[in-house]
């Protein structure tokens, strides 16, 4: 049953990577999001599922139609981005899932994506500072002095360190590495909270579904693939 609660609330959603069919069922059935409620998405709606650019059309119409929509930077639009100014880059991209992309839009080079879905992408910063959270595709470099500088971190790195008090006493959310729904539920009682349940991986055991955490509950919501 979809819950349209009269307060705004806060959902975290990671990796989708070409599923647009499962995070509209997310999104309006089982979240019932609304107007006043803030969406905040991690990043890797490209590549590897079948439907990027439903993803990105999806995306592009929240924010028209006056959803609080704020989308982050994942490692999948910095390559797709590269990719289209450097040939090597383009390479890396097509081994990384960039081949779904490509079929989506029914082009055969980066740089035909029509530039309105490119534009989108470039303004995506890789990260986002909550009063409560600090929200990131990947990680924190936090061995530098301020960790917010070294955007390869962010967009790559899988380490799972994390210290509040670097933080303003803020915990770190991300995505980009899978975990199963266990480690996921295990993961809301620490510091470093990944929310990736590799919704385009539903043959590995406790994977499959898109995730998503609404902050002030600490409540998470699944959905099943429905793209494959």
């Amino acid at each position: 049953m979809v819950h349209h609660s009269t307060h705004s609330r806060r959902f975290v959603i990671p990796d989708i990577h070409g599923c647009a069919l499962t995070l509209d069922r997310l999104l309006f059935r089982v979240l019932g999001l609304t107007r006043r409620d803030d969406l905040y998405l991690l990043g890797d709606y490209i590549d590897r599922g079948p439907r990027s650019r439903e993803v990105m059309d999806l995306l592009i119409s929240l924010s028209l139609k006056g959803y609080r929509v704020r989308a982050l930077r994942g490692n999948h639009e910095e390559m797709f981005l590269n990719g289209c100014r450097d040939r090597n880059a383009f390479r890396l991209w097509t081994l990384n899932g960039g081949l779904a992309t490509l079929g989506s839009f029914g082009v055969g080079d980066a740089c035909e994506v029509p530039a309105h879905y490119r534009r989108f992408m470039e303004q995506m910063p890789c990260y986002l500072v909550l009063p409560d959270f600090v929200l990131v595709h990947a990680s924190l470099d936090l061995s530098l002095p301020d960790p917010f500088v070294n955007r390869e971190a962010m967009l790559w790195s899988r380490s799972l360190e994390v210290r509040r008090e670097r933080l303003g006493g803020r915990r770190v959310i991300g995505g980009h590495t899978p975990m199963t729904r266990q480690e996921i539920e295990q993961g809301l009682a620490t510091d470093r909270i990944v929310l990736d349940n590799g919704c385009v991986y539903p043959e590995r055991p406790g994977m499959g579904s898109l995730a998503a955490l609404e902050l002030d509950g600490m409540t998470l919501h699944f959905q099943e693939n429905i793209d494959r």
